[in-house]
């Protein structure tokens, strides 16, 4: 008998996890989903991920479940989410995942998290740009941001769903609104233009990506993304025209995933890896790595914009120091100031829709 009741209680906690998490166990078995590692598997963070079953939601969720920092993850989206806990529930890895579905299992998800990532939202199709988006993914954006300020007001928030330039001013006003926000924990994720800027101009250099550091800063749209090339690491140096032709494909990165997809999607993979690259330095901060510096979208000073891209460093409360942009060569000049007229217009975009 002893042995049969080790049996079931195995079977029960095992069961636990692939349940969805609107349903208990059946039965008398005290063995349920609450009480199923409700602390997860080894020390770390709570993570939460809302869009997790979209194009850039799987992968993110799926690397995000390797990432050694993370105790428990939760996986939210408004379809087909338990698909996607069932399928990442199985990796042998650290994490436990939980997954919500519906719009009323967003508090539910969101309840004790440290870290919320969203990547909620329709992506980009041939021909559009990032202020199409706007109109669906600022409200996608709203609802979100309301329920992590009931839920989960001291998280860190990476914010992902485009236009990045305008969501993370909608996020910012909801916040406000619910008596919430705290600038350093609210981060617009931008990391895609720096990862797409280190290996466009270790191809140019002939060196590994991973030994090149460029400074991307602005905004995350068009000629709003400022790639300080003259302040590359290792020190290099560029012809005019080489500067051009980085500046370019840097700024049109997104176009050329989007053209090459031919309809079927964007750059979906791609920015999963760099949400990750840019959420594990998140966690490490929060964990009290010290010099986690990398590049994001906050409120700031260096301009006299409201927002703005540059390197920051994290740590426990989120961006703890905010850098300056350093010594900018003329053509870096002139590019600034094209970043800003059109970074003005879009944050006052995302405030205004606030508004309404």
């Amino acid at each position: 008998m002893r042995n049969t009741s080790e049996a079931n209680q195995r079977i029960a906690k095992i069961a636990a996890h692939l349940n969805p998490p609107n349903l208990q166990m059946e039965g008398n078995s005290s063995f349920g989903r609450m009480n199923c590692r409700a602390k997860g598997a080894a020390l770390g963070f709570k993570v939460a991920i809302l869009g997790a079953a979209g194009g850039i939601g799987q992968p993110l969720s799926m690397l995000m479940k390797m990432n050694p920092h993370v105790s428990v993850l939760h996986l939210y989206d408004v379809v087909n989410t338990p698909g996607v806990t069932a399928d990442i529930s199985h990796m042998d890895t650290g994490a436990v995942v939980r997954g919500f579905v519906g719009k009323d299992k967003l508090d539910e998800a969101l309840t004790g998290m440290d870290l919320v990532i969203i990547p909620a939202g329709v992506p980009r199709k041939p021909g559009m740009t990032r202020d199409d988006l706007f109109n669906i993914n600022a409200g996608i954006v709203k609802t979100l941001s309301e329920g992590i300020a009931r839920c989960c007001p001291r998280a860190i928030v990476n914010l992902i769903s485009n236009p990045v330039n305008s969501t993370v001013p909608i996020a910012a006003e909801i916040f406000k609104k619910a008596g919430t926000y705290d600038p350093k924990r609210l981060l617009g994720v931008t990391m895609l233009d720096v990862v797409r800027a280190n290996t466009f101009v270790a191809e140019v250099l002939g060196v590994d990506p991973r030994d090149v550091d460029v400074p991307v800063v602005g905004g995350h749209a068009g000629v709003t993304i400022l790639p300080l090339l003259s302040q590359v690491k290792p020190p290099c140096s560029f012809t005019p025209e080489e500067t051009n032709y980085l500046t370019d494909r840097i700024q049109n990165g997104g176009t050329e995933v989007v053209e090459a997809k031919a309809g079927a999607g964007s750059a979906t993979l791609s920015m999963a890896y760099a949400a990750v690259k840019f959420a594990d330095a998140c966690l490490r901060g929060l964990k009290g790595d010290a010099g986690v510096i990398e590049c994001a979208f906050v409120e700031s000073q260096v301009t006299e914009l409201p927002f703005f891209a540059t390197k920051v460093r994290l740590g426990r409360g989120g961006a703890e120091e905010i850098f300056p942009l350093g010594p900018l060569n003329e053509y870096e000049r002139i590019g600034l100031e094209k970043a800003k007229k059109e970074l003005a217009m879009s944050i006052e975009k995302g405030v205004s829709f606030t508004r309404k």
